[in-house]
């Protein structure tokens, strides 16, 4: 199903989920309301979406630092030739989540997570030894400035719009956190997991984990509280919703520039990404990351130059999404 053919209360609805879906007993009920449908229509229209390939996943997204795991972005350069079975070899690590083929010397980029206990850099050169690479840069972040997919399939919104400063995230001192009980771990191993699209697909959560359905709410919420849990919400199929272009632009920023421009570009409605990263001179001068969805590579590429003209920051790359190897969610506590 083509995005440009969809009826308006399912653009509504892949908006509305995108944002937050209900932590509520009957959430299908209360998403229905807003728009305006009964609660069967709604669950019969989503069930279509996930048929159609526009729903990837509705599930919690947590943040897997403060769930206690290491993470990092790496980037390779391999072998034109090669790189098909390296991303094979790659994507056999389970805390590999994405992996893309990007247009540059370093071609291709993956996140990575490993649990407590575990060294990740020990992983990624274990990883380096089982396949050719040329060159490895290791990209902690150092600070988010957003996080943030929401793709605009209902075009109300525009792109170069800017957002008020407080509706942004700015992540740089960690919070110290109680550990998690086993109970909370349980909650985790079931709320990451893709739910059932049914009347009320919380009830047999709750029962597997043998609590109520109230105990689980109030987990969940306080997850959510503590930063745990970024949202619970749906990620869209990005090229199947009608975003065929995403780049990945690095921005070359003076030090004593960072925050003021990684707050600029947190702003606008296109970027759903925007991270502090070390930079590796001179191979690697950027030092902030950003992530832009468009309709069109022409699209993509006016966002970076209004971007640039307004930050003032003339030195930045820009990689495309070539190939896709690998997209899912981190699986924690398995």
């Amino acid at each position: 199903m083509l995005i440009a053919e969809m009826e308006e209360i399912d653009l509504k609805i892949l908006d509305l989920l995108q944002t937050e879906f209900p932590l509520v007993s009957k959430p299908f009920d209360t998403i229905g309301r807003q728009i305006g449908i009964s609660e069967n229509e709604t669950i019969d229209r989503v069930k279509d979406l996930f048929t159609n390939g526009l729903i990837r996943q509705i599930s919690a997204i947590f943040d897997t630092r403060r769930l206690g795991y290491d993470s990092c972005l790496i980037a390779m350069q391999i072998p034109k030739e090669e790189i098909d079975d390296a991303a094979k070899v790659i994507n056999e690590h389970p805390g590999v989540s994405h992996n893309y083929a990007r247009s540059h010397l370093f071609n291709l980029w993956f996140t990575i997570a490993t649990p407590p206990g575990r060294d990740l850099l020990s992983d990624v050169e274990k990883l380096s030894n089982d396949i050719s690479v040329h060159a490895t840069l290791t990209l902690p972040a150092l600070r988010m400035f957003k996080l943030n997919v929401r793709l605009d399939v209902t075009r109300s919104r525009n792109p170069l719009a800017t957002e008020p400063g407080n509706s942004r995230k700015k992540t740089k001192v960690e919070l110290h956190l109680s550990p998690l009980t086993d109970i909370e771990i349980a909650v985790i191993r079931e709320l990451q997991e893709n739910i059932l699209i049914e009347e009320s697909p919380f009830r047999g959560i709750a029962d597997r984990i043998g609590i109520t359905e109230i105990e689980l709410f109030s987990i969940a919420n306080k997850f959510i509280n503590e930063g745990r849990m970024r949202r619970f919400a749906a990620v869209l199929r990005h090229r199947e919703s009608g975003f065929k272009a995403n780049a990945m632009a690095v921005w070359n920023v003076p030090e004593d520039d960072v925050e003021k421009v990684g707050n600029q570009f947190a702003a606008f409605q296109a970027v759903s990404h925007c991270y502090e990263r070390p930079p590796q001179p001179p191979i690697w001068p950027y030092n902030i990351f950003t992530m832009v969805h468009a309709r069109t590579t022409e699209e993509c590429l006016g966002i970076l130059n209004v971007m640039s003209q307004s930050a003032g920051v003339k030195e930045y790359d820009y990689l495309f999404s070539e190939k896709e190897y690998k997209k899912i969610r981190v699986r924690y506590f398995v």
